[in-house]
């Protein structure tokens, strides 16, 4: 792909789910080597969205482009696109039964014909780059919830994708341990050369390694700006949701996003 081009292209994107409209209109440009979050209260849409960039979702209307080009509609083909878009998954995603090294190198053995020796010694360099070398010989079980994610971090960089995904990266972790996962993913993110797009209602978390920042609710994106920008945004949706306030525009009895209903609103 073209270096100027965008990583990712979103071009009026409507994603349902059940019949039941889950975003609509969204139209995003993610610049190679930037950082972007993509903020909204819980159940805005934000995994949704994350779906539809790793052709898991197929957009009801719009256009997706990842890595300069459409998702391919074939699956031999759209799994080949995968392997280079990294996914830090909410759960980790990590085998019970393999240790921190074995999960690592789990996307090597099955994606590449590297010889064991090469796969050892990148899966000690995956390890080394989150701080765990130490920990190659633990089981899941054996270790604490942001050591795991860091290991499940190394594991979705194993193929050097050139984009990566964060899904609620500080899904469970405590607040040193939540420093530790961000800091990792913007030195990461500025000494691999890789595009990143964190998900996560961690607001204050996430913001200082943001280059960029987006806020879902109600169904589309109601912020595009700066981190500083939307710091200072005195948009009442925008309060609500920085601050925590229960009240505000949005409801918390959620209901069925109308899209046709926002349509004839605008109008």
């Amino acid at each position: 792909m073209s270096a100027t081009a965008p990583i990712v292209r979103l071009s009026g994107l409507r994603l349902e789910r059940g019949g039941r409209t889950i975003l609509d209109g969204i139209d995003l440009e993610v610049p190679r080597g930037s950082v972007v979050a993509i903020l909204g209260p819980s159940g805005s849409g934000k995994s949704t969205l994350l779906a539809a960039l790793t052709g898991e979702l197929r957009p009801a209307a719009g256009s997706v482009e990842v890595l300069g080009a459409p998702l391919p509609l074939k699956q031999r083909a759209l799994l080949e696109r995968r392997k280079s878009i990294g996914v830090l998954l909410q759960g980790n995603g990590l085998l019970t039964d393999l240790t921190a090294a074995e999960n690592v190198a789990l996307p090597l053995r099955a994606h590449t014909t590297l010889p064991d020796p090469v796969v050892r010694r990148l899966v000690e360099m995956k390890l080394h780059a989150v701080g765990l070398r130490s920990a190659a010989d633990l089981y899941p079980r054996e270790l604490s919830g942001g050591m795991a994610r860091r290991v499940a971090l190394a594991r979705a960089l194993a193929l050097d994708p050139p984009l990566m995904i964060y899904d609620e990266p500080l899904t469970g972790l405590d607040p040193i341990a939540s420093g530790v996962i961000m800091n990792l993913v913007s030195r990461l993110n500025d000494s691999l050369g890789m595009t990143s797009i964190i998900v996560s209602h961690h607001v204050h978390e996430t913001l200082p390694v943001a280059d960029h920042a987006l806020v879902i609710a109600n169904g589309r994106i109601v912020f595009s700006g700066t981190p500083a920008e939307l710091q200072a945004s005195g948009d009442p949706l925008i309060r609500q949701f920085l601050d925590g306030q229960p009240d505000g525009p949005i409801p918390f009895d959620s209901r069925p996003f109308d899209s046709a209903a926002r349509r004839v609103e605008a109008a």
